[in-house]
């Protein structure tokens, strides 16, 4: 499970800035993970609590928001969930696609109280 080793670098990361900023105090970390993104968010959330005990963000929130994957259809231009749709337009049937979003796995958010 790579989840634990990823969210053990995020805890890194967060602890970083929150030294920078003069953090004390964090409520909540927001994650935004896309649907085509190596990272399950269920098992983002089970491995949380571990990774961040002993850490600033013991006892906090986590929050993730799924990314849908979009594509824009390389003969027609339209765009659409790649997923929803399965890599097929739905404008002119075109597999061709070019990805515009789904794989992201970004910290949005660090809420301070």
């Amino acid at each position: 499970m790579h989840e634990l080793s990823i969210m053990l670098e995020i805890v890194k990361t967060v602890e970083q800035s929150a030294a920078e900023n003069e953090v004390s105090n964090i409520e909540t970390l927001v994650l935004q993970i896309g649907e085509l993104s190596s990272m399950i968010p269920k098992f983002i959330e089970e491995v949380y609590p571990a990774a961040v005990t002993g850490t600033i963000l013991e006892g906090t929130k986590l929050e993730i928001e799924m990314l849908p994957a979009i594509a824009r259809c390389n003969a027609c231009g339209k765009t659409f969930n790649a997923v929803a749709y399965k890599g097929i337009c739905p404008e002119c049937g075109g597999k061709e696609l070019k990805l515009l979003s789904g794989r992201e796995f970004n910290i949005k958010e660090i809420v301070v109280t």
